[in-house]
C-alpha cells in the first residue's frame, strides 16, 4: 500500500496515500484493532450533520469565514451523498471512552475535503471543530442519531406492525380458540381479542418513545469540554441546533443543563429501556406465534404461518416459524444491547462519560433490529397466516374449563367434579355436565357456548 507522511501533536507517521483521514485517525486505526467494528452510519451521518450545521452557525456568529464555512458545508455535504462513506470512517467502536478518534476521524476527512474546494488549508481541530470538542459533539451525535432512527425509522416500522395485528385481528373476529394460562387449557378466547393484546402491547411501546423524544432531541451542544462552554460563542448552542433542524427535519434544542449531558448518558440508558421493553413485546408475539403454529400434527396446529423456506438439511418436508425466531433472536440482542448500555450509562465519571461509542452502537443497532424485524413480523408472519379452524374447534370441544361458566349455577365443587370427570373420560364436558346436573342439553349449549364465554360477565 502505497503511503503518505501526516503529522499531528505527537509527530509524524504513514497514512494510506489516498486516505482523506489524516494522522490521528491512523493513530486510532493502530491502537484499536479490537472489533473490526466501525460506528453505524446513522451516527457517522449524524455527526457530519453536526459539523455541517456547526460551520453555518459559526458562520452566523462570524467566528470562521464565509468562503471557510461555504467548504465546510459543502464537504459535508459531498460525504453525506457519498456511496462509499464508511470507508472514510474506519476507526474500532472499542476506542477512547469520549469518542474522541471518531470525532477527529470527521475533522481530519471534512478539513481535506473542504482544503481541496477553498484551495486553501482548513484545519480539522482549528476550523471544522470550531466551538466543539469531542465531549459534547458525540454525546450530541448519539441523542441526534438515535433521535432520527426513532422517528424516521423504528415509530413508521412499529405503527405499521401495530395497523397490520390490528386488521389481522379484526378478519379473524369469528373464531374462537382455547385460551392458555401456566401453557395449560383455560376460559375461551377469540382471535382478535389475541390480536388486540398483543397490538395494545405495541402502541404502549410506540407511546413511550414519543415521550421520550423531547428529551433524545435536547443536545449537549454547546458544552464543549466539561459543561462550561469554554471556546464557544454565547449563541452557538441555539445557532447549532437552529441549522441542524432544517438539516434534518426534526427539532433540536439545547441541552437544559450541559453538565448532566456530558457527564452522563442517563436519556441514552432510558430510551435503551424502552427498547428492551419493546423486544420483550416482540418476544412475546413471536413465541405466541410459534406456539400456535407448532405442529402441524403433534403440535397445537391453530394457525399455519407462511412457508418461506426448507426448514430441515435432512427431515424433507419441514417448515419452521423462521420469521418468529429470528424476531426471538432480535429480541435477546436488544435485551443484550441493553446491559452493555445500563453499564456504559454508570461510565460518567465526574464532567464525562467514558463509553460513549458502546452507548452509540448498541442503541442504534438495538433501533435498527427492531425496525427491521418489526417490518417482517408484519409483512411475513402476521399479515399472511392463516387459520385452521378444525384445530380451534377440536381442541375446545374437549376442553373441561369451559364448565367454569356453571360454577354460578352448580358451585365450583360440583364443577371441578365435572372437569374431573370429562378429563379422566376424554369426553366433552357438555356430555358429563348433562349427566351430572339437572340441566337441560339445551341450557348447557347456551351457557357453554364457547364465543359466548369470549364476552365476559355472568
Amino acid at each position: 500500500m502505497k503511503t503518505r507522511i501526516e503529522a499531528d501533536s505527537m509527530g509524524q507517521l504513514e497514512v494510506p496515500e489516498d486516505a482523506l483521514y489524516g494522522a490521528q485517525t491512523q493513530r486510532a486505526i493502530n491502537n484499536f484493532p479490537i472489533s473490526g467494528q466501525p460506528l453505524p452510519e446513522s451516527f457517522i451521518r449524524a455527526l457530519i450533520q453536526l459539523k455541517q450545521a456547526a460551520a453555518r452557525a459559526n458562520q452566523s456568529l462570524e467566528c470562521i469565514s464565509s468562503d471557510m464555512a461555504s467548504a465546510i458545508d459543502g464537504a459535508c455535504s459531498e460525504l453525506l451523498e457519498s456511496s462509499d462513506l464508511m470507508t472514510h470512517f474506519p476507526v474500532d467502536v472499542f476506542q477512547t471512552g469520549s469518542g474522541t478518534s471518531s470525532n477527529m476521524n470527521a475533522n481530519e476527512v471534512i478539513a481535506t475535503l473542504a482544503t481541496a474546494k477553498l484551495n486553501d488549508k482548513v484545519g480539522a481541530n482549528d476550523h471544522v471543530n470550531f466551538g466543539q470538542s469531542s465531549n459534547d459533539i458525540i454525546p450530541s451525535a448519539i441523542h441526534v442519531s438515535a433521535a432520527i432512527e426513532v422517528t424516521k425509522r423504528l415509530i413508521p416500522a412499529l405503527e405499521h406492525l401495530t395497523q397490520t395485528v390490528r386488521e389481522k385481528g379484526q378478519s379473524l373476529q369469528g373464531y374462537t380458540k382455547t385460551g392458555r394460562t401456566h401453557l395449560m387449557d383455560a376460559m375461551p378466547v377469540r382471535l382478535d381479542q389475541t390480536f388486540n393484546g398483543w397490538a395494545a402491547q405495541l402502541q404502549d411501546n410506540i407511546d413511550n418513545l414519543k415521550a421520550i423524544l423531547p428529551k433524545v432531541t435536547k443536545l449537549a451542544q454547546g458544552g464543549t469540554a466539561v459543561g462550561t462552554g469554554i471556546n464557544a460563542h454565547p449563541e452557538f448552542s441555539g445557532k447549532i441546533c437552529q441549522e441542524l433542524s432544517a438539516l434534518t427535519n426534526v427539532t433540536f434544542a439545547p441541552g437544559d443543563d450541559f453538565f448532566a449531558l456530558i457527564g452522563s448518558q442517563d436519556t441514552a440508558v432510558a430510551l435503551s429501556g424502552i427498547l428492551k421493553a419493546t423486544a420483550v413485546t416482540y418476544m412475546k408475539i413471536a413465541n405466541d406465534l410459534r406456539w400456535m403454529n407448532s405442529g402441524p400434527l403433534a403440535g397445537l396446529g391453530e394457525i399455519t404461518l407462511e412457508a418461506l423456506q426448507p426448514g430441515s438439511s435432512i427431515m424433507p418436508g419441514k417448515v419452521n416459524p423462521v420469521i418468529p425466531e429470528a424476531t426471538a433472536m432480535v429480541a435477546a440482542q436488544v435485551i443484550g444491547n441493553d446491559a452493555a448500555i445500563t453499564i456504559g450509562g454508570q461510565s460518567g465519571n465526574f464532567e464525562l462519560n467514558v463509553m460513549l461509542p458502546v452507548i452509540a452502537s448498541n442503541l442504534l443497532n438495538s433501533i435498527q433490529l427492531l425496525s427491521n424485524s418489526g417490518h417482517l413480523l408484519a409483512d411475513k408472519a402476521i399479515a399472511t397466516l392463516t387459520v385452521n379452524e378444525d384445530k380451534l374447534n377440536e381442541a375446545l370441544a374437549k376442553n373441561p374449563i369451559l364448565v367454569t361458566a356453571l360454577n354460578p349455577i352448580i358451585g365450583y365443587l360440583k364443577a371441578s367434579e365435572i372437569a374431573k370427570k370429562a378429563y379422566k373420560e376424554k369426553r366433552p364436558v357438555i356430555d358429563v355436565a348433562a349427566e351430572e346436573t339437572d340441566l337441560t342439553r339445551e341450557e348447557l349449549e347456551t351457557l357453554l357456548d364457547p364465543a359466548k364465554l369470549t364476552k365476559g360477565g355472568l
